[in-house]
């Protein structure tokens, strides 16, 4: 019962989290340089200023921000986000809620193998300390996180994609040809693995360290005096202890997470949320801005919330307050 009381007192806060988010998007978009109005004239027929003038009263625009604000909250929470002012025209939420998946599916496999490999480095390096594996994962690890997302981009499309001819150069499908998992699976490999490579680093050096300490703790020492085999001892007694810290990273990471997909989707064309912001970014169209930022935020603040209750399930000693 208490832990769904804080369950509910959590998603409560993620509510007005999620409320304040969509506040400063909205105010930030309205401070940007330019009209609005711009995003729905053809520039290759002008209006005229009568016309401009009742373009904008038929938006909203002519009337206070805070108005417009609470106008568009209102509709926001009765699932209308409005219409794109670019391309066809299409509604928001159907074309927001297309993306989330391709999205997730790279998040997910991304982090899946950051996860992985960080973990499975990190209690290697833990038991070979200070040995030439644990120097030589540790110098990868500083590289993975020194690097930016854009540039491990980049580099892995050039040489992968472009010089090896190892992976396709973008999307999500090969054009002309029918869907299949095995050519999802070949869209989806070098783009997951580049998006996992920073989170990796980040999960190696936080799980060797939490091993270092634990290694080093008496119930350690005295399971190996009582004869229990090497694996055991790392597998069942360190690695669980150990863990929490790594769950609160990963909780943490998803939002650099969406940042880092972001660069990766528009770099490799997959047809994602990050590429949608870039997008719409590009082409100033703020019902669509303000639709994908909602939705991310939303997903973020989620994420974070089952990694607060997964802590009660890894470490039965955590009280819920």
């Amino acid at each position: 019962m208490r832990t769904l009381r804080y369950a509910l007192r959590r998603l409560l806060v993620g509510a007005l989290m999620l409320l304040a988010l969509s506040m400063v998007v909205f105010v930030l978009l309205r401070l940007t340089p330019g009209d609005p109005v711009d995003a729905y004239v053809n520039p290759s027929s002008p209006l005229s200023p009568q016309d401009l003038l009742n373009l904008r009263a038929s938006l909203g625009l002519d009337r206070p921000l805070p108005v417009q604000y609470l106008i568009w909250l209102r509709e926001a929470l009765q699932g209308d986000l409005g219409y794109a002012s670019s391309g066809n025209g299409d509604p928001v939420l159907p074309l927001v809620l297309s993306r989330v998946g391709p999205t997730l599916l790279l998040m997910a496999v991304g982090l899946s193998i950051a996860v992985l490999a960080g973990m499975s480095a990190g209690v290697l390096g833990a038991v070979r300390r200070n040995g030439a594996a644990d120097l030589s994962l540790s110098v990868l690890a500083l590289a993975g996180i020194s690097a930016p997302s854009f540039l491990l981009a980049l580099i892995g499309l050039y040489v992968f994609a472009v010089r090896l001819g190892w992976a396709p150069s973008g999307g999500m499908e090969t054009p002309g040809e029918p869907f299949s998992l095995p050519d999802l699976l070949r869209h989806l490999i070098l783009p997951a693995c580049l998006l996992s490579i920073g989170h990796g680093a980040l999960v190696m050096r936080y799980t060797r360290g939490a091993m270092l300490e634990v290694l080093d703790a008496d119930y350690v020492r005295t399971a190996r005096a009582k004869g229990v085999r090497e694996v055991a001892v790392i597998g069942l007694h360190a690695l669980r202890n150990a863990l929490l810290p790594v769950v609160t990273l990963i909780g943490s990471t998803i939002g650099l997470a969406v940042g880092g997909a972001v660069f990766i989707e528009s770099v490799f064309n997959w047809p994602g949320m990050g590429l949608l912001l870039v997008t719409a970014v590009r082409a100033r169209d703020y019902p669509v801005i303000m639709g994908a930022t909602l939705v991310v935020g939303a997903c973020v603040l989620l994420a974070n919330i089952l990694t607060d209750l997964i802590y009660v399930v890894i470490d039965p000693r955590i009280e819920v307050a």
